[in-house]
């Protein structure tokens, strides 16, 4: 079956386009959780809770790499281990922004859907095809390729304007067409991440990639709408991710309770993303 279709299963059962950013920072951790264990051991038992808290409400997880190579030698273990907790009916996304060329491409690939057998990865265009090439060539994975982020430096060069007269069009639909030109002979499926923060790019580039599967970051702690992602992007097939708005919407006198907090957070987050699409 394929990541497309695996996907659409999965969101009609659980009737959610949700999910789940597992970004696990010590620094915010309830301290209950840290004691005498490894910050990676207490990690592990941070996303042991926010999985069981929040699976039932999510169609999918995002471990964002750069939290987990921050525990050295024991950051693959930690993946791993989150990576078993998944649910089945659960996708698991590795958010690495990978990009290079020849044998580096190849064992980024090969690390992220063979050593961790993680179902989806996201990728930089910025160096071409043959950047993402290696990453196209696995059956029933996908690629989320960076096209309009969220961050507040990305205007400089994604709305910088590209072509010719009146074919001038910004970067980040420039990398659309691109990447739907990618997908069109590629094993893996092939989508865009397009962020909740800029509606109007959002709707942009739906109506240049209808069918493509979007992943949407910037909802909750980055300021994006629920109602606006909606607008844009959907009917397509959309997952919209929230990180901090989840796993830290506990209050510090009941950190406790952090799991909780975080179950209510995501099934408010499902509701609405369901509910209001």
């Amino acid at each position: 079956m394929s990541f497309l279709d695996r996907l659409d299963a999965i969101q009609q059962k659980k009737q959610s386009r949700l999910c789940v950013g597992l970004d696990p920072d010590p620094a915010r951790f309830p301290s209950f959780l840290l004691g005498d264990h490894s910050l990676a051991a207490s990690a592990m038992r941070f996303n042991a809770a926010i999985i069981e808290a929040t699976a039932p409400f999510a169609c999918a997880f995002k471990l964002n790499l750069a939290f987990y190579e921050n525990f050295g030698r024991e950051g693959p273990r930690v993946i791993d281990e989150t990576l078993d907790r998944l649910p089945a009916d659960t996708l698991a996304i590795a958010d690495g922004k990978r990009a290079d060329i020849g044998n580096s491409a190849r064992f980024y690939a090969a690390a992220t859907f063979k050593r961790h057998a993680f179902d989806a990865c996201t990728i930089s265009p910025y160096m071409g095809r043959d950047a993402v090439a290696s990453f196209l060539d696995y059956e029933d994975k996908a690629v989320f390729v960076l096209a309009r982020t969220t961050n507040a430096s990305a205007d400089a060069l994604q709305k910088l304007e590209a072509g010719n007269g009146s074919e001038r069009q910004p970067i980040y639909e420039h990398v659309a067409e691109q990447v739907s030109e990618w997908g069109a002979d590629a094993n893996s499926t092939v989508g865009l991440v397009a962020g909740a923060t800029d509606p109007g790019a959002l709707g942009r580039l739906r109506a240049t990639c209808p069918e493509l599967p979007f992943l949407v970051p910037g909802i909750g702690a980055q300021g994006g709408s629920v109602d606006d992602v909606l607008d844009a992007a959907t009917p397509g097939p959309t997952l919209v991710n929230s990180s901090r708005s989840i796993l830290y919407a506990y209050d510090e006198e009941y950190s406790r309770d952090f799991a909780d907090a975080a179950r209510e957070a995501a099934r408010s987050f499902r509701d609405r993303l369901w509910e209001e699409g």
